[in-house]
């Protein structure tokens, strides 16, 4: 019995070695058809994904687009309803760049050190605003009122900087958060009385009777947009982003120079006619090539300082956890080779 129990031993130790064998030739084979296949098969090209909301300041990504400035390039643009959503889509890394407020700006940076400024896109004066019911007559007069605000460091900024005008504070109105696009919804349909927003809500619902209680022309250069990419993009895919960036100045230029043919193709977008897109650009900024490279370039110290001020007050107001210098963000690596002229012409 014994000698039986060693001898199927055996046979089945042997039976072992022999599928192993077989077992080892038969990945050995697999395994070099898996890189034989991986190497024919050419792996596509990443996009350049770039995030950004329905804005009329942002649009001249938008018309570069439609002009053809960005074809045969990687560069996707790409619509979100929110900026929490962009804030959350680029924290998590299914964006390359995305379009921001400042104060978005800094909030991102807390997390992500490695975030760069690398455009500032605009300056809001006059297109925010706080917009209130017929009756309303001023701003004084939201005390105590329903206030919809987007849950956002804009959102939360703009309360609080044009409350303080009047000597109120936020606890001194019922705040009712609102996503982007309910803003309009929820005024229309009586669920606030007022509402912090911007274009193209702006125009829509002072066209419908809202009063206009408060605006960004009077806290000028304190609302910027910039447009913020990780710091290894600017190295690993320096040609993409200068594309980008060179795009961005060509249709700014093109807006510029052909307003009509330009807000033909962007009115759409934003819900607008073009007459009313071209009307709501009065309240925006739009800074050129040459301020743009002053700026992230660090050689206009007079806006510098007001920027530095934007996050001292975040930072006291408790919307900012920690002081950032926000010119510690700016790089100009991409914005000083600028070439409009460039590719695609």
């Amino acid at each position: 019995m014994k000698f039986h129990k060693y001898i199927l031993s055996k046979s089945f130790l042997k039976w072992i070695r022999k599928l192993l064998k077989n077992f080892t030739f038969v990945m050995a084979v697999g395994i070099f058809l898996a890189f034989s296949l991986t190497g024919c098969i050419q792996k596509p090209p990443d996009h350049l994904r770039v995030g950004f909301l329905v804005w009329p300041g942002y649009e001249s990504l938008y018309l570069a687009r439609d002009l053809g400035y960005y074809q045969d390039s990687s560069i996707r643009l790409v619509d979100y309803p929110s900026a929490s959503e962009l804030i959350r889509a680029f924290r998590n890394r299914d964006l390359e760049a995305v379009t921001l407020t400042l104060y978005e700006a800094l909030l991102v940076a807390e997390t992500q050190p490695d975030a760069r400024i690398v455009l500032i896109i605009d300056s809001s004066n006059g297109a925010d605003v706080v917009l209130g019911k017929p009756e309303i007559k001023t701003l004084q007069g939201i005390k105590g009122k329903r206030l919809g605000v987007e849950s956002g460091a804009l959102g939360a900024f703009v309360v609080t900087r044009a409350l303080e005008q009047v000597a109120l504070k936020p606890k001194d109105v019922q705040i009712v958060s609102l996503g982007v696009s309910e803003h309009e919804k929820a005024y229309k349909q009586g669920n606030v009385d007022a509402v912090v927003t911007f274009e193209p809500t702006r125009s829509n619902l002072l066209a419908a009777g809202a009063n206009l209680l408060f605006d960004s022309s009077q806290i000028p250069g304190e609302i910027l947009d910039v447009l913020v990419v990780r710091q290894n993009l600017l190295s690993k895919r320096q040609s993409e982003t200068q594309t980008l960036i060179n795009g961005y100045f060509r249709a700014l230029n093109y807006l510029k120079t052909n307003p009509q043919d330009a807000a033909l193709r962007i009115a759409p977008r934003e819900g607008v006619t073009p007459e009313q897109f071209l009307k709501s650009l009065e309240g925006i900024h739009l800074p050129e090539l040459q301020e743009n490279q002053n700026l992230l370039s660090k050689i206009d110290t007079v806006p510098l300082n007001r920027i530095k001020d934007v996050a001292t007050f975040m930072v006291d107001n408790k919307l900012l956890n920690k002081y950032i210098d926000p010119t510690s963000l700016f790089d100009d690596s991409i914005i000083k080779k600028v070439d409009i002229q460039d590719e695609h012409k």
